[in-house]
């Protein structure tokens, strides 16, 4: 049964600036509490530039840190990061391989579980080791109900949402990274021709540490200026609710929900949002939840740290 052997792989994610992200330190942290005292946990990198990258997962956590530093690993490309990662996994063969709930992890474990006949579970807010295996919790119909999957292929992937683990604080280092003996497809089906940087304070969300999202009573584009100024001040990004989104005042990379992106900052500022059972379900887990609402029966009170009853503007 996966997880029994306490072996844990952590698929890395790198910031723009070279360093692994929070929900990669959270994992390792995680993965800690999950191994077995004879598991081990190990973080695998793929990119350009990532081996400078190594020495700080070696010093949060992870016992082993396997790289793969070649130019056409980034950005990501998922027939790539297959290619490289299905016989990677293969050898290791029983365990768990944990990733961010993010675009790329959501894109790239069930292609991998797909590829290794592996069972797979996705946005899961708990994971927690018992006698013959691990236990992934994971919300259900719409975030009303939380459900409860045990693995029983000998690999287990799995997608989790920021917060679940906790990050270890920088220790001695550990074993010297070890290169991967392995080289990445010369030509794959997707390319990449462009990028282009969002501006600050607009996203992405799955980082920020405060988050300011506006809902259907925001009015227009106008109330969402206001918002990211906000955001702007306060160091944080913008969010949205799904009709914002729907009526184009807002781009799909800001919305928050079932149907959008979750998110767990420290700090979840919500102005006009009513609080369906959908948008909570993608920011429930933040640190402290602020409300403004000229409704006082919204629900958005129900689950918030702080409201204010009145209209934002």
């Amino acid at each position: 049964m996966a997880g029994a052997n306490g072996k844990v792989t952590v698929i890395a994610e790198m910031e723009e600036g070279g360093r692994p992200s929070r929900i990669t330190l959270e994992l390792l942290g995680l993965g800690k509490r999950l191994a077995s005292p004879q598991g081990e946990v190990s973080a695998v990198v793929l990119g350009s530039g990532v081996k400078e990258a190594c020495a700080e997962l070696a010093s949060r956590g992870a016992d082993q840190v396997f790289y793969l530093d070649h130019p056409s690993l980034s950005p990501y490309n998922p027939e790539a990061w297959t290619q490289v990662l299905k016989p990677f996994l293969r050898e290791r063969g029983e365990g768990v391989v944990l990733a961010g709930h993010t675009p790329l992890g959501q894109d790239l474990l069930p292609r991998l579980a797909f590829s290794l006949q592996a069972g797979v579970v996705t946005d899961c807010v708990g994971v927690r080791a018992e006698e013959g295996g691990l236990l992934f919790t994971k919300p259900v119909y719409g975030g009303n109900a939380l459900a409860e999957v045990r693995v029983t292929t000998p690999l287990a992937l799995a997608t989790v949402r920021s917060r679940v683990g906790e990050a270890l604080p920088a220790s001695d280092l550990g074993k010297e990274p070890v290169p991967l003996p392995l080289d990445p497809p010369e030509e794959t089906r997707m390319l990449v021709r462009e990028r282009h940087r969002l501006e600050a304070g607009e996203c992405p969300l799955e980082e920020a540490r405060v988050v300011v999202s506006g809902g259907r009573g925001m009015g227009g584009e106008e109330g969402f200026e206001v918002l990211r100024e906000l955001a702007r001040i306060l160091g944080g990004a913008v969010g949205a609710s799904r009709p914002p989104v729907d009526s184009g005042w807002a781009p799909t990379t800001c919305q928050v929900g079932i149907t959008g992106k979750v998110v767990a900052p420290d700090l979840y500022i919500a102005v006009a949002i009513s609080g369906s059972s959908q948008h909570l379900s993608g920011m429930a887990d933040s640190g402290k939840i602020v409300a403004v609402n000229r409704d006082p029966e919204a629900y958005i009170f129900q689950v918030s740290d702080y409201g204010v009853v009145g209209d934002w503007r």
